[in-house]
């Protein structure tokens, strides 16, 4: 897909078992999303990305693949989705899908096969080495703790997963592997889908198992299976199919640093179109949940810049693995729900929406672990508690930054569960829902509508150049696009500014918190935001 397509566009994540259940079972489902098109076809966004609907055991919600050919019963059916890529396209949207390859579920009949002996014909589709009980072929870690091995008694070797024991990772080096993973991209475009969101793609390569990691800090215990050499002939297979089909990607790629993501991103010589970046999401020390403002600002600048001469980003601020925006960038307030809005919004990129963010969603208030459904939250729940941790402390360590905070259901209105299932929701509705719903959200829906169509309708937000000022102030975040100035103030504190380099008298307000003028020295309200146009 053109960089002059996608530029103008903007993306909306759809966590489908929260999103709308179309059948009382307490799961959301591809009816439900359905139900909702003219929902977002009314807030402007032009395409939809769907996270994984593919036959699961859900160990790691549906990123566990046990048919990358079948629907999961309980969002429906291959019937479901091909009647939503129907509606959404008469209606103008796209339908991007997860793509999962990294690895598999260990139900999936290739892994099953492959552990019934070293010489099955599926053996070599995942990776085995020879190892002991007490001894995995190396050190390296998962990233949801402990050893990246398990071990199999029957066989005496371990296979290999960068995430949970239930998702061996598939072997990339195997060019059957890669075959039969490219019929199956192939077989969706086929069916109808847009494009894809790359799940883990930068993991798919691996160093050899005697690479030694340097420490335990930052991302060196990551470094043996994130963006190693080698990567490049797989994302150049992988580029010449999308191209084909003129499909629309966006990779997860941590560990592509941000001047490393040009080559991902080039318009005629990138693997993928976008790529989100992991490292804005910035955790303050001794405040856990929260977001250190200056260093998310100092990241977001760097990426922008290093994309600025050639590539693409993919701007988020929230998403299905992290928590809320408006608990951990903001204050909880409405007012920090429209500043960070328009903050990230108008950056170079594609800006993606996650559900319940354009209406002021925050993080859920746990009382008790049998309130998530996160594997990796619960293990690490059960870790701290036989290291003498209380219930409560281990509680508040674990769901401080848990990805279960964007899981709980879509508000939609102030019905019983919100609007969102007739039955008992699969994960507890937020207390606040009677408050914060899509039906009492409008002056917020109205922002995010204002901000998609200056994208829509306005060169220089689409795919104008982009300039920083006052880099060094710790609250306040503001940036030209061309003929375009966007000032936030992301702090609880006054920022003061001075303007009197810019000819104030041209620019003319657009939107903002509170109708102003452009002066030379302006004095900015914590989560005061404006947009001003130069005539």
């Amino acid at each position: 897909m053109k960089k002059e397509n996608f530029s103008h566009m903007v993306g909306y994540q759809i966590y489908p078992k929260s999103f709308k259940d179309s059948d009382g079972d307490g799961i959301g489902d591809l009816q439900g999303i359905i139900q909702k098109l003219p929902y977002l076809k009314d807030l402007g966004v032009d395409f939809i990305w769907i996270n994984p609907i593919y036959k699961s055991p859900q160990v790691d919600g549906g990123y566990d693949i046990s048919d990358f050919y079948s629907i999961d019963e309980r969002f429906g059916s291959l019937e479901d989705l091909k009647e939503l890529l129907e509606k959404a396209h008469a209606s103008g949207l796209k339908v991007i899908m997860d793509l999962v390859v990294n690895h598999t579920s260990d139900q999936h009949p290739w892994f099953i096969e492959s552990k019934k002996s070293k010489n099955n014909p599926y053996r070599d589709y995942y990776h085995w080495a020879d190892a002991k009980p007490d001894e995995m072929p190396n050190n390296w870690q998962s990233f949801f703790g402990g050893s990246a091995w398990t071990y199999d008694e029957k066989t005496e070797q371990a296979y290999f997963h960068v995430f949970a024991k239930e998702q061996p990772d598939l072997n990339w080096k195997n060019p059957q592997v890669r075959q039969e993973i490219y019929k199956m991209i192939r077989w969706w475009l086929e069916f109808g889908v847009d494009g894809f969101r790359l799940d883990a793609i930068s993991h798919i390569q691996k160093e050899n198992w005697d690479f030694k990691i340097k420490s335990l800090k930052g991302n060196d215990p990551w470094q043996p299976f994130m963006n190693v050499s080698g990567i490049e002939q797989y994302m150049s297979d992988l580029k010449e199919i999308f191209d084909q089909y003129d499909a629309l990607t966006v990779g997860e790629a941590s560990g592509v640093t941000s001047t490393e993501a040009p080559d991902w991103t080039h318009a005629s010589s990138g693997y993928l179109n976008m790529i989100f970046e992991l490292e804005h999401n910035v955790r303050q020390e001794g405040n856990p949940g929260h977001t250190w403002i200056y260093a998310y600002k100092k990241i977001i600048m760097r990426w922008q810049k290093d994309m600025l001469a050639r590539g693409w980003n993919a701007l988020y601020l929230e998403n299905h693995d992290q928590p809320r925006a408006i608990s951990c960038f903001g204050d909880g307030s409405m007012a920090s729900a429209k500043c960070l809005a328009v903050s990230y919004m108008l950056l170079r990129g594609t800006p993606f929406i996650y559900q319940g963010q354009e209406i002021g969603m925050s993080n859920f208030p746990f009382t008790d672990i049998a309130q998530t459904d996160a594997t990796e939250i619960r293990r690490a729940y059960e870790a701290l508690l036989a290291q003498g941790l209380t219930e409560k402390e281990a509680l508040d360590k674990v769901m401080a930054n848990s990805r279960d905070h964007s899981r709980t259901p879509m508000q939609w209105d102030d019905s019983p569960n919100a609007g969102f299932t007739s039955g008992k929701p699969w994960m507890p509705i937020h207390p606040d829902y009677k408050a914060i719903n899509v039906k009492n959200a409008q002056e917020l829906l109205n922002l995010y509508k204002d901000l998609i169509r200056l994208r829509h309708e306005e060169e220089d937000i689409a795919q104008g150049s982009i300039c920083f000022l006052f880099e060094h102030h710790r609250t306040a975040f503001v940036y030209q696009r061309d003929a375009f100035l966007i000032i936030t103030n992301l702090g609880k504190t006054k920022a003061h500014l001075d303007f009197s380099e810019l000819e104030t008298k041209d620019y003319q307000h657009i939107l903002g918190s509170r109708k102003r003028s452009l002066e030379e020295k302006m004095s900015l309200l914590p989560w005061e935001y404006h947009v001003f146009k130069k005539n």
